[in-house]
């Protein structure tokens, strides 16, 4: 088990607490997802466990199956930790083109500890296409489209598509980032909860094309170093700042 927010709940007391609100929720998911029909899934997630979270679930929107691993989002809320907040009524994609509606609600314990989420993903995917028709005849614009999240059972993905949206705010290659612009980009990935999962670090550096030595140092340095003000200028020629990266 990693060391998070939720992990560090403190006594058994609390875990069997926490054990107790997840063994109770998990028949709810199959009312609730029989109530909106086949276009609904509904997830139960313990944030003790990132790489698996998926701990009840029935329906299948996202793909999913119990032992699955959490979204983008899920890991956000991670790094919140308790002053995470419920998500309502957001919409995303999905890689292969889903529309999903979905609500968030954070699970916690009477001592406020958050350690998991119901959530409730509905496939909206028809909704849009016909909305998107009436709003053509009408000739109203389409709305924007909602970003993509990763759905799936494996969190190695989850953490490449993060690691990936980040690089595209920064498109030069990593040895031409200045060294403030490295640690922007793991202070960034802490933000997101990546390094709450297990093997983190080494994925992150072998995506990154450096070495797991080279990533736990910047990793330290992001979380110890004060950040450059908003909008600093970028040099107009950067030497790479370390032969490794």
């Amino acid at each position: 088990m990693t060391d998070g927010p939720a992990a560090a709940s403190g006594t058994d007391a609390a875990r069997a607490e926490q054990d107790a609100i997840i063994a109770a929720l998990s028949p709810v998911v199959d009312g609730i997802a029989a109530t909106f029909g086949s276009f609904c899934e509904v997830v139960v997630h313990d944030f003790r466990r990132p790489e698996r979270s998926v701990v009840a679930l029935a329906g299948s929107v996202t793909g999913r199956g119990v032992g699955g691993a959490m979204s983008e989002i899920g890991m956000k809320l991670l790094a919140a930790g308790d002053e995470a907040r419920d998500e309502l009524n957001y919409l995303t994609r999905t890689r292969d083109g889903k529309l999903v509606k979905s609500s968030t609600m954070v699970l916690r314990d009477s001592g406020g500890t958050a350690f998991g989420a119901l959530c409730v993903n509905l496939d909206v995917t028809a909704v849009h296409q016909v909305h998107a028709l009436v709003g053509g005849l009408a000739g109203v614009a389409a709305p924007e489209a909602p970003p993509t999240t990763t759905f799936g059972d494996d969190i190695t993905a989850v953490l490449d598509a993060i690691v990936d949206a980040g690089r595209l705010r920064r498109p030069e290659p990593w040895p031409q980032l200045t060294r403030e612009e490295r640690l922007e980009l793991f202070r960034d990935l802490d933000r997101q909860g990546v390094f709450a999962v297990r093997g983190a670090v080494q994925q992150i550096a072998a995506r990154l094309g450096i070495s797991r030595a080279s990533a736990y140092n910047y990793l330290a340095a992001a979380r110890t170093a004060p950040e450059a003000p908003r909008g600093t200028a970028r040099p107009a020629t950067t030497a790479p700042q370390t032969t490794d990266g």
